[in-house]
């Protein structure tokens, strides 16, 4: 017997409701009720799921952290060709870059923070294309 399983990311924030507002724009999501008082769900493409959860005790994550691990953050694939734009919307809707580019030419993978300070990056899902 297979037990069907649904993977749900869960973000601990103080504030619920803006962060899951700010994942619903950015992957083009929906915004519904989570399994608790204290807890509200994006219904992302795809069947993705991301919960945020509020933490009263919340303090944002650092990043870098010195031993130069990440621990977990999210992976949001997008096409090389509009990674720019997918930039450019992320800091619109209240994202800060971590890292900006200091090489010329095409950066496959730009590190961001949510309005609370989890990191994640924007990839490129494909090979840039020559001009």
């Amino acid at each position: 017997m297979t037990v069907q399983k649904t993977p749900v990311l869960a973000l601990d924030c103080a504030e619920p409701e803006g962060l899951a507002r700010f994942y619903a724009d950015l992957l083009g999501g929906e915004v519904r009720p989570g399994p608790g008082p204290d807890e509200v769900e994006v219904a992302g493409p795809d069947g993705v799921t991301v919960a945020c959860r509020r933490d009263l005790g919340f303090a944002p994550p650092s990043w870098p952290r010195p031993e130069g691990s990440l621990q977990a953050h999210l992976r949001i694939r997008v096409a090389a060709a509009d990674l720019d734009e997918a930039e450019r919307e992320a800091v619109s809707l209240g994202a800060r870059p971590l890292a900006t580019g200091t090489e010329d030419g095409f950066r496959p993978v730009r590190l961001l923070s949510d309005p609370a300070g989890h990191s994640f990056a924007l990839m490129a899902a494909d090979p840039p294309t020559a001009p």
